[in-house]
């Protein structure tokens, strides 16, 4: 076949090479609506584009080698200011990043002390009056931030008596719930309610937060060997005030209710 365009426009080989793309990406970005050929034979179906379109097959090319999604690449294409479309992408990568730091940082602390065997003791717990406020965690890794948007709600004074509640099944979308000991106070944008009393296996955490799976891990291997069904949720006491105690340092109180 001829590598002969009609007019000025090039055949989608010799564009493709000139962009360093491959035939098969300037097919499947047409098929998007990202780059267009600016003709198509109707007989042969065979796919031509002009010179002046080889800067933005340039640019998709450079913006899906930093990893930059298809979807924000159409956005910058379309007319969206750059700052804003590759800055949203800029801040999921960070997210990203951070996620992945912080499962590197529970991964070293099994390869340094093995697969978690927590102790864990047999509690009676009270009833609590609470308030409470809750939101969905879009996934495990955005558990923490939802967390500590829950805990944000709360006026500082109430912030010493702090309580999660986690399901033990995650859905695609995880509801996290907060509470905090308020006996009859009441607070503006927060519910009351009572956090049932009862027996419960608790198991203690020290280190950062978001290695408390691993003593959750522990804990729920401690209730599967005892023939214990929990109901859930996982409760997450906070007793360390984190604005005074370094990350390592944090104590947190894992607890499940079991069965009478």
């Amino acid at each position: 076949m001829s590598e002969e365009g009609p007019g000025d426009l090039m055949p989608i080989g010799r564009f493709a090479r000139l962009c360093r793309l491959s035939v098969k990406q300037l097919r499947h970005y047409a098929d998007l609506g990202l780059l267009e050929p600016a003709r198509v034979d109707p007989d042969s179906g065979y796919r031509y584009y002009r010179a002046d379109q080889a800067r933005e097959a340039l640019s998709i090319g450079l913006l899906r080698s930093l990893d930059v999604p298809l979807a924000a690449i159409g956005d910058v294409l379309t007319g969206v200011s750059p700052a804003e479309a590759l800055g949203r992408v800029r801040d999921d990568m960070e997210a990203e990043l951070a996620r992945r730091r912080r499962a590197l940082a529970t991964l070293e602390h099994l390869l340094a002390d093995g697969l978690p065997i927590v102790p864990v003791s047999v509690v009676r717990e009270p009833a609590h009056r609470v308030l409470l406020t809750g939101d969905l965690a879009e996934g495990p890794g955005d558990i923490g931030r939802i967390t500590s948007l829950c805990v944000s709600r709360f006026p500082c004074e109430l912030r010493a008596s702090m309580i999660g509640l986690f399901p033990l099944d995650f859905g695609e979308r995880i509801p996290v719930t907060v509470a905090a000991l308020a006996g009859d106070r009441t607070s503006p944008g927060l519910t009351p309610g009572v956090l049932p009393g009862g027996t419960f296996a608790r198991a203690v955490h020290t280190g950062p937060y978001d290695q408390t799976g691993l003593t959750a891990h522990g804990l729920l291997a401690w209730c599967a060997e005892r023939g214990h069904r929990p109901p859930g949720p996982l409760r997450e006491v906070y007793v360390s005030d984190p604005s005074v105690t370094p990350p390592e340092a944090l104590i947190t109180y894992l607890m499940i209710q079991v069965e009478e």
